[in-house]
């Protein structure tokens, strides 16, 4: 059983940090600072964002494929982040949060689906991926929706 989880491209956000409130607000996004430790999942580093650090909260199409399936929603992004990744474990803004699993084939068609609650999300990734029509599987907070992170396949071995 092999798999990875990659937080997005840091590259792709970092010019909305120079960015002042109405023009982000223009293209609906929102400059935040994270009032907790917990609460404020940066999608490139994969861990939450400490009190008192600066965020985009931004609307982002996390499954951009030409299919019914298509989605996006918004996600938080930290600034300075620096891109995750995680071979066979979970990141840490998995831990301690139920989570929506979709599995998609190769097409963006999806295929099947988990509900994760706390502590599950290896379990069901692993169960998923036993199908070998699952190409890789989205993560999603089952609370609020948003996109967490893309589960791939990694590796010769299957999972």
């Amino acid at each position: 059983m092999t798999y990875a989880i990659t937080g997005l491209d840091s590259d792709s956000f970092a010019p909305l940090f120079d960015l002042d409130d109405a023009t982000l607000a223009a293209r609906n996004a929102v400059r935040v600072t994270a009032s907790a430790d917990r609460g404020f999942p940066c999608r490139i580093s994969l861990e939450d964002a400490a009190a008192g650090e600066e965020l985009i909260l931004l609307h982002h199409t996390s499954h951009d494929v030409a299919t019914p399936y298509r989605s996006a929603y918004a996600i938080f992004v930290r600034k300075g982040a620096e891109r995750a990744r995680f071979v066979d474990s979970v990141p840490p803004v998995f831990q301690g949060r139920p989570l929506g699993l979709r599995g998609f084939d190769a097409n963006g068609v999806l295929r099947d689906a988990r509900l994760a609650l706390p502590d599950e999300a290896e379990a069901k990734i692993i169960d998923l991926f036993a199908n070998p029509v699952i190409a890789y599987i989205d993560a999603h907070n089952a609370a609020h929706g948003c996109f967490a992170a893309r589960v791939e396949r990694h590796g010769d071995a299957p999972c």
